[in-house]
């Protein structure tokens, strides 16, 4: 087991890292082109998002079976050779002349990019040791929020620059074919993993058990509905800050998704704060910093605006880490499909949260996207309390029959 501080830990956590980041750079690359895009094409708002959509549709929908493929085939494999092919699709979708086209080949992409957020979290898990394993995952989703960020980033500058969408996902593919054999080279070979075929009616009694846990079936919840109001509040927003009276070019609204990086931070701090309030405690206070975010938008200026979507960053990529961690504390078995659950209804909710958000957003602009994101976070938020209650009970049942 690669222990915490190790070189093969250092090489094993920063080559996950680093594939995570290639992989959320490309998923968010159309963040930022969404005006662009619905001035190429002649599409509606809700429509240029499916740029965004289909791809995280894409990745949710190939989460399962790139965990199976991963079962027998192993984890690197799935993990690199699906983030070749998922590169390989950014030039592929910047010659497209149809916006039908383009959606298709970002649900492809999509697909292709689950390999690695399916099978990172086993593969650590079969190879670190327990400390090991949990100031990895904490890197790792950092890692996440911050590919995230340079995939807006970097599209936005490279969109301005040449003036088209289509220079963002050249030079995005670029950019990820170069750093890929990087990946490669630290990733160290599995010494962990052991084949298995799985058996007939092996994946359903997983999704039964797994659909059957209401402890899992909440954090599943917290994570879909948190991230369906969470990233589409910034499509929305760049709607809003493309036209007067800000009216900001592509490149500014890629730095938009700077933002972010008080998420990064959060992941980081989020095992700390887990072991002091409690994993359930831990999600409630995330939610509740989004709500203060999603409260700040109201001000109507860039300031407010931008310190919103910063406050809501930190609370969102807090509850997120947590959740994650809440689905890894309470799965005794089929640990690779337990987390895909997950990120399935992380991804399903990406891939619906702009039909949500859009009659709140056309019945009130601003105003009504933050009562549409503050109902989101209602839910939520009662769903994290009652997971605190149920363990609360659970750890107290064993003591009071032993009284």
């Amino acid at each position: 087991m690669l222990e915490l501080g190790s070189r093969p830990w250092w090489r094993a956590t920063l080559a996950l890292g680093l594939g995570s980041f290639l992989v959320f750079l490309n998923l968010y690359q159309a963040h930022p082109l969404l005006p662009l895009l619905t001035d190429q094409f002649g599409v509606s708002a809700l429509l240029a998002g499916g740029a965004l959509s289909a791809c995280t549709a894409g990745l949710a929908v190939g989460l399962i079976p790139a965990a199976r493929l991963a079962d027998r085939l192993g984890r690197r494999h799935v993990m690199l050779g699906g983030l070749l092919g998922a590169i390989l699709f950014s030039p592929l979708v910047a010659l497209c002349s149809h916006f039908e086209a383009l959606l298709l080949l970002r649900f492809m992409q999509g697909v292709l990019l689950a390999g690695l957020p399916a099978t990172a979290i086993a593969y650590m898990g079969e190879e670190f040791s327990k400390r090991g394993l949990m100031s990895a995952v904490g890197i790792y989703i950092a890692a996440n929020s911050l590919g995230g960020i340079a995939g807006r980033v970097v599209a936005g500058l490279f969109a301005g620059w040449q003036g088209n969408w289509q220079a963002a996902f050249w030079g995005i593919g670029l950019l990820s074919l170069l750093l890929l054999p990087l990946v490669m080279w630290l990733l160290p070979r599995q010494q962990g993993f052991v084949p298995c075929q799985p058996r007939r009616g092996e994946l359903v009694s997983a999704l039964r058990l797994h659909l059957g846990s209401p402890l899992l079936v909440g954090a599943y919840l917290i994570g879909g509905i948190n991230f369906m109001v969470f990233l589409n509040q910034f499509s929305y927003l760049t709607f809003l800050l493309s036209h007067a009276p800000f009216s900001l070019p592509a490149q500014w609204l890629g730095l938009l998704f700077l933002t972010y990086l008080p998420g990064t931070l959060a992941s980081s701090l989020s095992g700390r704060l887990g072991q002091r309030l409690g994993t359930a405690h831990a999600m409630t206070l995330g939610i509740l910093i989004m709500m203060g975010g999603a409260l700040l938008l109201l001000g109507g200026t860039l300031m407010t605006i931008l310190s919103g979507l910063m406050v809501a960053s930190f609370g969102f990529f807090l509850t997120h880490a947590s959740a994650s961690s809440w689905v890894g504390q309470h799965v005794q078995s089929h640990r690779a499909i337990a987390s895909s659950l997950y990120l399935i209804a992380y991804y399903l909710g990406a891939s619906v949260g702009g039909a949500y958000l859009h009659p709140f957003w056309e019945a009130g602009k601003v105003t009504g996207m933050v009562m549409g994101v503050l109902l989101g976070l209602l839910t939520t938020m009662a769903i994290s309390l009652w997971l605190g209650r149920s363990e609360r009970a659970r750890r107290a049942g064993p003591r009071c029959c032993q009284r």
